[in-house]
C-alpha cells in the first residue's frame, strides 16, 4: 500500500496538458454584435454606451468571421463617420447649416443602426460594410 501512495503523487517532472477542446463562449459573435448595435441606439440618450459600443467592435473585428466582421465594420465606419458629422455640425452651429448636419447625423446613423440590426437578425452580412451611406 504505501509503494501505491508513493506513485499517487504527482511527479515533479511531469507536464500537465490541457485540452485542447475551446470554451464556450458566454456571448456569440452574433450576440456580441447585436450588443453594439443595441448600445449605438442607447448612446441617443447617454452617449457613452456608444464608446462602449465601438470599443467592442474593434476589439472583436480580427477575431469574427466573414459575415459578423461586416457587422463590425460597418458598426466602427457608423460610429467614426457619424462622430464627424456631429464635429462638424458643432463647429456650424452659429451658422443654421450646423443643426441641419446634426440632425441628418442621427438620421444617418439611426437608419444604419437598424438597417444592420435587420440584415443581423436574417444572418445576412453587410453588402458594402464602407459605404458612406446605407450599406447597400
Amino acid at each position: 500500500m504505501a509503494e501505491t501512495a508513493k506513485n499517487d503523487k504527482p511527479n515533479d517532472n511531469e507536464i500537465t496538458v490541457l485540452s485542447d477542446t475551446p470554451t464556450k463562449m458566454v456571448v456569440g459573435e452574433r450576440g456580441l454584435a447585436f450588443a453594439v448595435y443595441v448600445l449605438y441606439l442607447l448612446g441617443y440618450i447617454t452617449g457613452i454606451t456608444a464608446i462602449i459600443g465601438v470599443v467592442i467592435a474593434y476589439i472583436q473585428a480580427d477575431s469574427a468571421d466573414a459575415p459578423v466582421k461586416s457587422h463590425y465594420i460597418f458598426q466602427i465606419r457608423t460610429f467614426v463617420i457619424g462622430f464627424i458629422y456631429f464635429l462638424v455640425g458643432l463647429l456650424l452651429l452659429n451658422i443654421a447649416v450646423g443643426a441641419l448636419i446634426i440632425l441628418w447625423a442621427l438620421v444617418w446613423s439611426l437608419i444604419r443602426n437598424v438597417k444592420g440590426l435587420l440584415a443581423l437578425n436574417r444572418n445576412d452580412p453587410i453588402a458594402n460594410p464602407e459605404s458612406w451611406m446605407f450599406g447597400d
